[in-house]
């Protein structure tokens, strides 16, 4: 059996987080109090939904998609105010949708998601004199 592709949908909770994805009928989900205690619970729950089709994941194997709101929890180094000017976002705008007070459009969503891309990859190309 060629392994399915994994993309776990995960949120902030008020008490930690959960994760879910749906492949074909089957439905996965679990929970952690912290992100780590997530992933391990997922590598868990994905396995033992797979283990009579003789599939196993590793935690690479396994992609975690963000709501903003559990994105920017998780990395708090973000600042919020610096990725609206860079993006060119009003900063009480970007700070609605990542507490949850308003949605973003998908356009919004990917002007979001293209900024801290290219944050990330801009971080990647940096190296330090010694």
């Amino acid at each position: 059996m060629k392994k399915p592709v994994i993309k776990m949908n995960v949120t902030k909770e008020d008490s930690g987080y959960s994760a879910t994805t749906e492949i074909g009928n089957d439905f996965i989900g679990t929970q952690g109090e912290t992100f780590q205690e997530l992933k391990e619970n997922v590598l868990e729950a994905v396995n033992l939904a797979f283990k009579g089709k003789r599939v196993r994941y590793t935690i690479d194997e396994i992609n975690f998609q963000y709501d903003l709101e559990s994105f920017f929890a998780f990395y708090k180094v973000i600042n919020a105010k610096a990725l609206s000017q860079r993006i060119g976002m009003n900063q009480s705008l970007l700070s609605q949708y990542i507490k949850g007070i308003k949605k973003p459009s998908t356009i919004q969503t990917k002007r979001i998601l293209e900024g801290v891309q290219k944050i990330g990859r801009e971080l990647s190309e940096v190296s330090f004199s010694f």
